[in-house]
């Protein structure tokens, strides 16, 4: 089947179904710091347990990311979206029991970590490309990523209701509850598993040929390290502005107010980046976001915090959060194919993560060695507007592939 020969229902099922799938799976993931309180005083796990088992988390996410990618498009989709509910499923019910932090760390570190590579961006963004024509792919992946942010909304206030009035453990048989709606919500998605991935005039490759043409080229190079980037600069918001805010004595809920925003803005952000996207040249808009968010940094912690700027820098920020996914699919897809999609935004994103480990981990010793977070901000702002201009310069021309047939040359007269 061609994905001009879906049905308008076949075609809105696999898009709800990978939209409600990535809503889901990052929503309770986002969630996750509302039970820290009541599990640090009702078990043995400290706060460095915690923070050390959401660490282990986004690790395992990056480097199983590429292989469940490769498996997915080897075995299809669908397989690999059930299991990862399942492993989801499984997390939740270990962080239920968990009066360890081993046993806390097996279920919101492991299981968690490998359940996102199987349901969140990499996958959902890969079903949704393959199910609309490449005129509309760019706009569709926004809308999917727009409503992965929808997530937030729905798991958020169950969480936080459950727990003040039953205790976190009923809050996380309710997420449960959640993740059993996230499987016919992939076997929906797994329909795009029926549709052709490579045009009839692409030659045949295999995984190991597309990802050493990928490794080859210069424009995915620049890519993956400008997403390195990306990772570092959101990732050492979302773990330091709460403190950051506390140093400046501003009160602590100012900044989950401020995460809430870049959510709320984030819906928007996302789907207008995904429409631009399918009218203008992907690399330029996405070193734009990197650029932009540069000096978005750069201005908010140069002058000193308050209610109002705070609010202004979550807004824009939430304007350019996950703006970067639909471009980053939409430049993959764009050099490379649909065909093995899911393994080489996969290796992107290992890469991602890899930035978001130092975002976390650097902006913690930098504040711990000075006492402040200045050289961690100028660094984030100065490697930003660096990847920003590469991203806007690389090569986005498709490689030649090796079995393409040359164009004979004229003999000499």
């Amino acid at each position: 089947m061609t994905e001009a020969e879906l049905s308008k229902y076949q075609r809105w099922a696999i898009l709800a179904g990978a939209a409600t799938l990535l809503s889901l799976a990052m929503g309770m993931r986002q969630s996750f710091g509302l039970f820290q309180p009541s599990i640090l005083r009702d078990t043995a796990i400290t706060t460095a347990d915690f923070s050390l088992a959401t660490a282990l988390q986004n690790v395992i996410w990056g480097i199983s990311q590429p292989f469940i990618g490769a498996i997915a498009d080897r075995f299809g989709t669908r397989h690999v979206m059930i299991i990862g509910v399942l492993i989801y499923a499984a997390g939740l019910v270990f962080m239920m029991v968990a009066t360890t932090p081993l046993v806390f760390t097996l279920g919101a570190g492991l299981c968690v970590g490998l359940a996102l590579s199987c349901t969140a961006s990499s996958m959902t963004m890969t079903v949704a490309s393959r199910s609309v024509s490449a005129a509309k792919r760019s706009v569709t992946m926004g809308a999917v990523s727009a409503a992965g942010s929808l997530g937030l909304v729905i798991a958020s206030p169950l969480a936080q209701t459950l727990i003040s009035t039953a205790g976190w453990q009923v809050a996380l048989i309710g997420f449960l509850g959640l993740a059993a709606v996230m499987v016919p919500a992939a076997l929906f998605a797994g329909q795009s598993d029926k549709i052709e991935h490579a045009s009839a005039d692409e030659p045949e490759q295999s995984l190991s040929e597309v990802v050493q043409s990928a490794l080859g080229h210069s424009g995915y190079i620049v890519l993956a390290l400008s997403f390195f980037v990306c990772g570092l600069q959101l990732v050492f918001i979302t773990t330091h502005l709460p403190n950051y805010l506390a140093i400046c004595g501003l009160d602590a809920s100012l900044g989950a107010t401020a995460l809430a925003l870049v959510g709320l803005f984030n819906v928007f952000g996302s789907y207008a980046f995904g429409w631009l996207g399918g009218r203008y040249p992907k690399q330029i808009l996405l070193g734009g976001i990197y650029i932009v968010r540069s000096l978005a940094l750069a201005t908010y912690f140069y002058f000193p915090a308050t209610p109002t700027t705070t609010m202004i820098f979550a807004a824009v920020l939430g304007s350019l959060w996950l703006g970067v996914v639909p471009l980053v699919n939409g430049l993959v897809a764009q050099l490379f194919g649909l065909r093995f999609m899911a393994t080489l935004t996969g290796i992107a994103f290992l890469s991602h993560q890899a930035g978001s480990f130092l975002g976390a981990w650097g902006g913690g010793m930098i504040f711990s060695h000075l006492g402040n977070y200045d050289r961690a901000w100028q660094f984030a702002v100065v490697i930003g507007l660096i990847a920003g201009c590469f991203q806007m310069l690389m090569n986005v021309k498709p490689p030649v592939r090796r079995d393409a047939v040359p164009t004979a040359m004229p003999s000499a007269a």
